[in-house]
């Protein structure tokens, strides 16, 4: 009989099926649970990528049965579910449901949670194979983790394994994160540890890599004696919304640069790996990240803003010092840019800036590698006085694909040169539907297939970057405004034109 490909570990030309196993997550009742995380398990099921015993047990505070349970899981992937819904793959699903109340401290909870998950081994087939989803805010991180090493359910057999997925923020600085490292260490060994950046499940962001190393055009000029500068750029057009309980100490640069960019940088400006192992990638990656050097002068090469009162989407909308629950106070920022250098041969003199922002101008996250000018241009000054700089435009989101900027003679007698834009649009190129980031993850954490999930290492190398940054902010005053709409506070311009550049215009 010809072997499954989908079961052979050697055929990576398709999706692999996840082997007998459950998931048990806690935090079920938040947004991120029933918005992103229960749809992408009924995604898998609907694709046929989760075998036919797979459980999914929720651990929450509410009073439910399994029936609760059931309902809540229902209720989400009608709602959100990328897939069409089917009958019969929901009557297999729910099939495997169990519901586990209690809170996160509850000793008497995690003995029921361990009576489960071997009730589910010996009824559903799950043979000890059960990940740990802790979508709940990192404070109970510690209390959980020790939960489940206190009561059994992290033991790692021969036959079997365990493993616990950690959603970020990894720690609110460096020392944080290696306290956080250590307490998942004693419990989990490494490879059983899955930190979750979404963002690097995203068909786009895995694509830099293919776009890189699978082209033999770009390569040769991806590096300092071609390109000027690097702009990584995650804007929001909305502002904290409901989450003015986490966000407010937080910051824009945790939030976002601090996992996000850093590891968009890190894909972007990467040697080429020896394969597209998990270790593989982790030491290039470690490697840009090392390799960076912050600017001499914080104060003009460093940019914090907050969000004042203005316009968004055709509405007056408030400033965050306004948002409900923000102390008039609060020296939060909701923009950051900063400038990084990295020092190795292929990007020295390049410098990469990277900003994020709530309440900007519209949604996008884009990668722009811009290049620089042609040394001698034959022409009159009147044909070429507008033309910028080629640039080559990774989009990430909302309207994934590449775009690239080129100069081009406009149509007449007139030797006249205007800037065009090439697109490529994955909407346009693809029939398929990319999976959503949560998918890929997840089934990934199921295999126990860890390329795109962050190490320790690489989190402690990311804020010994960011932690001086943040600790000169808090030291020198507070964020500059920006009114809401707009693209960031003046100052961000202002850090630019000192290096004879300017923002793109997404």
């Amino acid at each position: 009989m010809e072997p499954n490909p989908l079961r052979d570990p050697r055929d990576r030309r398709l999706p692999q099926i996840a082997g007998p196993c459950s998931m048990v997550m806690f935090g079920v009742t938040g947004d991120l649970a029933r918005k992103k995380l229960i749809p992408a398990i009924y995604d898998l099921a609907n694709r046929g990528l989760l075998p036919p015993g797979f459980s999914l047990v929720g651990f929450a505070r509410r009073d439910w049965e399994n029936q609760d349970f059931a309902q809540v899981v229902y209720d989400s992937a009608k709602a959100h579910a990328r897939t069409p819904f089917r009958q019969e793959v929901w009557d297999q699903l729910a099939a495997g449901f169990r519901f586990v109340s209690g809170d996160f401290d509850d000793d008497e909870a995690y003995e029921h949670l361990r009576e489960t998950v071997e009730e589910l081994d010996a009824e559903r087939g799950t043979r000890g194979n059960h990940a740990f989803y802790l979508s709940i805010p990192p404070g109970f991180f510690p209390t959980v983790i020790g939960q489940l090493s206190k009561h059994g359910l992290a033991d790692q057999h021969d036959e079997s394994w365990r493993r616990v997925v950690i959603e970020k923020p990894f720690g609110h600085d460096l020392a944080s994160a290696k306290e956080l490292n250590a307490i998942a260490s004693e419990v989990f060994p490494p490879e059983a540890v899955f930190r979750i950046d979404h963002y690097l499940g995203k068909e786009t962001v895995q694509n830099i890599l293919a776009f890189r190393f699978a082209n033999g055009l770009f390569e040769p000029v991806w590096n300092a004696n071609y390109v000027d500068h690097v702009q990584i750029t995650m804007a929001e057009d909305i502002g904290i919304g409901g989450r003015a309980g986490y966000y407010d100490g937080i910051g824009a640069a945790r939030d976002v640069i601090q996992n996000h960019l850093l590891q968009l940088m890190a894909l972007v400006a990467m040697e080429e790996p020896v394969s597209f192992s998990a270790r593989a990638l982790r030491i290039e990656k470690q490697k840009i990240l090392s390799s960076v050097r912050l600017p001499a002068r914080l104060d003009e090469h460093t940019v914090r803003g907050q969000y004042a009162p203005g316009w968004a989407s055709g509405e007056k909308v408030a400033g965050y010092l306004e948002e409900k629950d923000i102390s008039a106070r609060s020296t939060t920022e909701t923009y950051a840019a900063i400038r990084l250098d990295i020092e190795t041969r292929r990007w020295a003199g390049v410098p990469f800036y990277l900003r994020t922002g709530k309440r900007l101008g519209r949604r996008v996250t884009e990668v722009a590698v811009v290049f620089k000018r042609a040394p001698h241009l034959p022409f009159e000054a009147t044909a070429v006085e507008e033309l910028g700089q080629n640039a080559l435009v990774m989009r990430i989101q909302p309207d994934e694909g590449v775009t690239l900027r080129f100069g081009a003679k406009v149509p007449g007698t007139a030797m006249e040169i205007r800037d065009v834009n090439m697109d490529f649009a994955y909407g346009g190129a693809f029939v398929e539907s990319s999976p959503e980031a949560y998918e890929r993850l997840i089934l990934d954490v199921l295999l126990g297939d860890p390329p795109l999930f962050p190490r320790h290492e690489e989190v402690e190398l990311a804020w010994r970057i960011l932690d001086p940054i943040i600790d000169f902010w808090h030291q020198h005053g507070k964020p500059d405004q920006y009114p809401s709409g707009t693209w960031g506070p003046s100052s961000a311009d202002e850090m630019l034109a000192r290096d004879g550049r300017t923002w793109r215009r997404p």
